[in-house]
Parts: structure tokens; C-alpha cells; sequence
């Protein structure tokens, strides 16, 4: 019978910046739990509203006193789950997403984003989060609808990488800044170490493909997660679905390549659950999957497809 746990925000359960296969668990659970997992923003004290008072003293107290590795993001991991050996899937059902304060934040930085040279003028807006309404109250009046989702969702990554920073997506997954990983998604993801060692954070209250200046709306959530060891796949790295789709994942410092990298995994998971050709499955692609640029500013860029399933299941 499955259990649940939960994951706090604290200073031994976030790793701030980094991902390390030497870095010990700080919560270990069965294949097929589940987790809630409390996050804080990305960021660091400039980054937060100007008097303080709306800052979470768990926030407080890592912004003070957490060490900090070569990445902006917290992430609270990793999480050890039973029996899952290198060679594996981790299967990552997002149950569930919730903002969990009231504000986040959204910034134009020195030599970031799709136009560093053109936006110098840096900035910091304070967005404020009605989490009962289901929107972010922009500083100049308009309102965005809420669409939460983690910005990085990982495994730890090959022992042999060593120490890896938070900023650039990779196999293990990572900062994927993927808007289509939300609420009642799954992923997958290659496991490279024993426990697969799964890690979240970076929140996102809204962001569009492209993530264009950096930043979406950065800002707190609490995630529940089904965590299941699947021994029956093999992935070279990250894939999803949906209810209603299958969500083909992209990662490279060249975008095109990075969109290549998408198709081909396209074909290889429709062949896989389909009796169609490779050829067929790649004409099936162009008829109706979409390429979507899921982010252009984390050094790997990422470009996702969405393909609906009821393009390879309806009956002619």
C-alpha cells in the first residue's frame, strides 16, 4: 500500500543551484508513494518585496544562511526511491500544483535572456499571487489566468558529470522551463543512479513558450508527485504526456537541433506504441504534431512537440 510524505522547505532539504549524485537523500520512499513537496522561488534577496514582510520565514532563513552552488534556483531533493537502479524510468506523475504565498517576481538581468543587448535598463517587478481567484495582479493593472508548473523537475544526473548547476536542462532534466508540464502530466525520466535521486523546484505562476527575458513569474508552489520505478522503459532522457497528449522533449544549445531532437524522439515513442512505420510515424508528426520553443535563455535551449493521442488512436 502506497504511503505519502512530506518534503519541507529547510536548509538540509535544499540544495541551492546544484545537482549531485554525491549529494545524500534527504527522504527515502517506496516506488508508487507519493510526496508533497514545499518550494521556494528562485532568486535572492533583491528579488523579494522591498520591506520583507511577505517573505516566508522559511525563506528568510535560507536566503541567511543556506550555501549557494552555481545556480539561482533551490531545489528541495533529493528524493531516494526504492529500487530504482541506473538503466531505469522514474515515472513522475504531477498530482497536483498550488501556489503557496502570495507574491513572485519577474526580472530583466544583465546579459540574460533572448535580447541582452537591447534590454539594459534591469528591472524587478513584485507580482502579486490570488491564489483563491487564480491570478497574478501585473504592476501596471492587467491580470494573467495562473497556469503553475515547475520550472525544474529532475533526476540526479551520471556520477561521473560531477556537480551540475541548476541553469542548464540536460538528460537527467533539470530547468526544462516546459509551461506543459503541469498539473495532471507525467514524466519520465532516465535514471543514473541508485534511488534515481529526484529533486524539484524553480516555480513558475505563469510563463509563455519562450520564456523570453529569463524570468516567468517566479514564484513559491507545493507539488505532489507519484514517484514509480518503471524497469519495463529505457529513455536516453526526458519525455511526458498528458490526458490527451504525448509531449516529445528537446534539449541543445543549437534550437535546431534542439527541434530535431524533439522529432526524432516523437517517432521513436509513436513506433513504440503504434504498429506504424518510422516513415509513417514521421509523416504523422508533420500532419499534426505542433513544435512549441519551450525556452530560448538556459544555455540548452529547449523545443517540445504535442502530438494528440487521438491522432494515432481514433479509429478511420
Amino acid at each position: 500500500m502506497s504511503q505519502h510524505h512530506v518534503l519541507p522547505t529547510t536548509v538540509e532539504t535544499v540544495a541551492w543551484g546544484y545537482f549531485d549524485a554525491a549529494r545524500p537523500p534527504v527522504l527515502t520512499i517506496n516506488s508508487g508513494d507519493t510526496v508533497s513537496v514545499d518550494t521556494i522561488p528562485a532568486g535572492d534577496v533583491r528579488d523579494t518585496p522591498p520591506d520583507g514582510s511577505r517573505i516566508r520565514a522559511d525563506h528568510r532563513l535560507l536566503l541567511d544562511e543556506a550555501p549557494r552552488g552555481p545556480g539561482p534556483h533551490p531545489v528541495n531533493g533529493p528524493v531516494f526511491v526504492q529500487g530504482a537502479a541506473p538503466g531505469d524510468v522514474l515515472q513522475i506523475d504531477i498530482l497536483d500544483i498550488k501556489p503557496n504565498q502570495d507574491w513572485g517576481f519577474c526580472s530583466i538581468l544583465p546579459l540574460l535572456g533572448t535580447l541582452p543587448d537591447e534590454f539594459t535598463e534591469y528591472e524587478t517587478i513584485i507580482i502579486d499571487v490570488d491564489a483563491a481567484a487564480g491570478k497574478a495582479l501585473l504592476p501596471w493593472g492587467t491580470a494573467l489566468p495562473l497556469e503553475p508548473f515547475f520550472g525544474i523537475l529532475a533526476v540526479a544526473p551520471p556520477p561521473a558529470w560531477g556537480r551540475q548547476t541548476t541553469v542548464v536542462p540536460r538528460a537527467f532534466g533539470g530547468n526544462m522551463d516546459n509551461k506543459a508540464l503541469c498539473a495532471g502530466t507525467t514524466l519520465y525520466l532516465p535514471v543514473f543512479n541508485e534511488g534515481a535521486l529526484f529533486s524539484v523546484g524553480d516555480g513558475h505562476g505563469v510563463q509563455g513558450d519562450g520564456e523570453v527575458c529569463i524570468c516567468a513569474l517566479e514564484t513559491g508552489l507545493t507539488g505532489t508527485f507519484r514517484l514509480t520505478v518503471r524497469k519495463d522503459l529505457s529513455l536516453s532522457g526526458p519525455f511526458a504526456e498528458s490526458p490527451t497528449h504525448l509531449i516529445s522533449i528537446g534539449i541543445d544549445e543549437d534550437l535546431d537541433d534542439a527541434a530535431k531532437h524533439a522529432v526524432r524522439e516523437m517517432v521513436r515513442e509513436l513506433c513504440g506504441r503504434t504498429n506504424l512505420s518510422r516513415n509513417q510515424a514521421y509523416m504523422l508528426c508533420s500532419l499534426s504534431g505542433d513544435l512549441k520553443v519551450t525556452q530560448l535563455v538556459d544555455v540548452h535551449k529547449g523545443v517540445h512537440m504535442m502530438l494528440p493521442k487521438a491522432a494515432y488512436t481514433t479509429a478511420s
